[in-house]
């Protein structure tokens, strides 16, 4: 396991109660570094949309406990948000939540020599998901998809 997947799941256990507690869901959390500063990312939601005094409430709850902690070498900056209408699909409860609705999906290497495709979310297993593109079933394999998110409609 590397670093990073240590610090990802250090923080998922501790952020997991935090976000429960509230009545919200923890969708993703993530250790990354962009523009040369480390970030600990937590993405909170719940029906209806997180608000900024949410994230606080679950912000100010989770430095408490990161500070006791102090697991994490490298300086960082801790941030809890709302993961956005066009977060990913990652886990099994995304993917659930998610049957019925339309999503995007784009994958590593062209098939049909396109690599963007929309439909009805119909089915997904751990290794495959299925969308109705206009009547037609197109069933991928999860290795080949880059992406795979709610579509946005206007």
């Amino acid at each position: 396991m590397s670093r990073r997947e240590e610090y990802e799941q250090k923080a998922e256990a501790i952020l997991t109660p935090i976000v429960e507690s509230k009545g919200f869901e923890l969708v993703d959390v993530e250790y990354v570094k962009e523009a040369g500063c480390w970030y600990l990312r937590g993405y909170i939601d719940k029906p209806g949309g997180i608000t900024v005094n949410d994230c606080e409430d679950v912000s100010r709850a989770f430095s408490d406990i990161l500070d006791e902690q102090d697991f994490i070498e490298d300086s960082y900056i801790m941030e809890i948000s709302s993961p956005g209408l066009d977060r990913p699909l990652k886990k099994e409860k995304d993917f659930k939540r998610s049957l019925g609705k339309l999503v995007e999906i784009r994958t590593y290497r062209p098939i049909e020599k396109q690599k963007e495709f929309c439909g009805i979310l119909k089915a997904y297993d751990s290794n495959s998901v299925t969308i109705d593109e206009d009547g037609t079933e197109r069933t991928f394999e999860k290795k080949d998809i880059a992406l795979i998110r709610l579509a946005i409609e206007f």
